[in-house]
């Protein structure tokens, strides 16, 4: 009778704390203010690696756009096209990044409009424009 107790007691504190942790629900229109994300590669020699970027939302899509270092890193990811993402104080653990060379021009308009010091970011090479979308 005691170990059944303990059970039930251990099982209601592991369904009270699961149920605390619920997964965070994507909503692109909520991060349009958020100035910065962070997303997880996985390099084959460096591992995992944060890298925080601007974010600009367009269509209710979330985009973003990575100058030489974070595109290199993006296209050697081990897990592609998949990252981790942090945004909004929310964390993501499985995000689909796609380049999206229709949005360039798009994108970099809206990173001018967001951010006022992309009047000097602009000029500098980003070479991959990619559109963010979760999986469950």
């Amino acid at each position: 009778m005691k170990h059944l107790a303990r059970f039930s007691a251990a099982s209601f504190a592991f369904l009270a704390v699961s149920a605390g942790v619920a997964s965070a629900a994507w909503n692109p229109e909520a991060y349009r203010d958020v100035s910065t994300l962070e997303f997880q590669t996985v390099g084959p020699e460096e591992g995992e690696h944060w890298s925080p970027v601007w974010l600009v939302v367009i269509d209710g899509q979330v985009y973003i756009r990575l100058g030489s270092r974070a595109a290199e890193r993006m296209q050697k990811n081990t897990k592609a096209p998949y990252v981790k993402l942090r945004i909004g104080g929310e964390e993501f653990e499985r995000v689909r990044a796609e380049p999206a060379p229709d949005m360039v021009e798009r994108v970099g308009q809206a990173m001018g409009g967001k951010y006022t010091s992309d009047f000097v970011v602009r000029y500098f090479n980003h070479p991959l424009t990619m559109r963010l979308t979760p999986e469950p």
